[in-house]
């Protein structure tokens, strides 16, 4: 048994028939987990005492081994967002998907590494140390979803969840070589996700295959009344039937021209995009001019929200706290303790841009960015099915050979416009490098339109395994 090569169907079906049992699933994964978390860290915490008396038929996923990155509730279990600030925190509460895994019948092993409070592109910035790259010990796995997508990536559960807000499942599955799905915002519900940035945090699932993220997916699209981020499903109707292309795939051509984008990501791009052309795909240019501004609207947004919602992390209601002399220095000392350097200097940089006589000048323009980037985005759809592009600049670096953060931060540079935007976006393994690390291609889809983007994404996975 490989969870790398078995899909959850084939799973499904061996558990169904009587060839295996979840116990069996259970201890191959406890297995793997043993011999390879050690040194790769995937997971923070293994869980003990899994009830494996679980009917087969209950769901496609049950009894079947997996794990959730760690700023996902699961009621009286840890999770601490990797944060000094919350290291002892038990959930009191079920996230949503919590819930609908719990329906399902699926087998949680444990929580999984990630950077602190999802702030991060290497996951290297983990209260509990890195996460190495299983493919590669010496690289390091993408992030914030590291530790889920190196848990795949190793074999050691045959699917997880994470969270993108601006590509945290996307850029770690394209650098781990396995399929990172972003559904679209408003789709699977953000309630019992620890909030980092509220207008961008979505919930999803990495996996081994297209066919692998569907079927996680479907389990966990529900509408949830308790979330006010939550679509109506009249709503995502209404979007769905808006799109009715035929086989067209928009390549923004300028939007690869801009630097930092390795040579080899290109070759292996204009390849992968040939593939899809030789099984009857348009391939078109398309013009989205303001979408070069995506990582700069991102990278002010999101440390405005962040430093918002981790404001609540005070050392008084819950989480670290540490006594000072008065009220402000048990503040100050409980935040510089409790939160690690990127964290920090995001909650800087968020206040920074929504201070009195800054807001103006770069909240409030990067929200009127964001929008045009919106408007042209949706309006291409228009004309294509899908958007292409790589899914990072770059394939895995080595641990610790990227300390600007800057360098750190243009890793985000195709993910983040479908965070932006809310579009459902989905990274699938393209090939390897000369060093055999994999590429990942980049589809993003009209809102709502996760079954095109299946259907066009299985295209793509038979046309590079073949």
């Amino acid at each position: 048994m490989d969870f790398r090569t078995t899909t959850l169907r084939e799973l499904h079906e061996k558990l169904v028939s009587g060839e295996v049992t979840p116990g069996d699933l259970l201890d191959h994964s406890k297995s793997v987990i043993e011999d390879r978390n050690p040194t790769v860290n995937a997971f923070i915490e293994v869980f003990d005492g899994q009830d494996t008396n679980i009917d087969p038929k209950k769901g496609t996923l049950a009894g079947i081994p997996m794990a959730v990155k760690d700023n996902i509730l699961f009621k009286g279990k840890k999770v601490s967002g990797a944060s000094k600030m919350l290291e002892n925190y038990v959930a009191s509460y079920d996230a949503k998907v919590a819930e609908l895994l719990a329906k399902e019948g699926a087998l949680l092993m444990g929580r999984t590494n990630m950077d602190e409070f999802a702030m991060g592109t290497s996951t290297e910035s983990s209260y509990y140390g890195v996460t190495r790259n299983p493919l590669d010990e010496t690289r390091v796995p993408g992030g914030s979803s590291g530790g889920p997508a190196a848990a795949v990536a190793a074999g050691m559960v045959a699917y997880t969840l994470g969270s993108d807000t601006g590509g945290s499942i996307r850029q770690p599955a394209a650098c781990c070589g396995v399929v990172g799905l972003k559904p679209s915002y408003g789709s699977v519900s953000r309630r019992g996700l620890f909030a980092m940035s509220s207008s961008l945090d979505v919930i999803g699932p990495i996996t081994n295959s297209v066919e692998d993220a569907e079927l996680v997916f479907n389990a966990i699209n529900e509408y949830d009344e308790l979330d006010n981020t939550s679509v109506l499903p009249e709503v995502r109707v209404r979007y769905q039937e808006k799109n009715t292309n035929g086989k067209v795939i928009g390549v923004p051509r300028a939007f690869l021209r801009l630097e930092g984008i390795h040579p080899e990501v290109l070759a292996n791009f204009e390849s992968s995009i040939k593939k899809m052309e030789d099984l009857g795909y348009t391939i078109v240019d398309i013009d989205l001019p303001t979408i070069e501004h995506a990582l700069a609207v991102y990278y002010i947004i999101q440390p405005a929200e962040a430093s918002s919602n981790l404001a609540r992390y005070d050392g008084i209601r819950y989480g670290l706290s540490v006594p000072g002399d008065d009220l402000l220095d048990g503040y100050l000392k409980t935040k510089t303790e409790g939160f690690g350097r990127e964290v920090q200097r995001r909650i800087m940089l968020g206040t920074y841009v929504l201070s009195s006589g800054y807001h103006d000048e770069y909240y409030y323009k990067a929200r009127a960015l964001r929008a045009k980037i919106t408007e042209e985005v949706h309006q291409a759809f228009d004309q294509v099915d899908i958007i292409a592009t790589p899914t990072a600049p770059n394939t895995a670096f080595k641990l610790g050979e990227k300390q600007d953060p800057l360098s750190l931060y243009l890793e985000d540079l195709f993910t983040v416009p479908a965070n932006l935007t809310g579009n459902p976006a989905i990274s699938i393994p393209s090939g390897k490098d000369e060093n055999g690390m994999p590429f990942g291609m980049h589809f993003t889809a009209p809102m709502f339109c996760e079954n095109k983007l299946f259907e066009i994404s299985k295209d793509f996975e038979r046309a590079i395994l073949n």
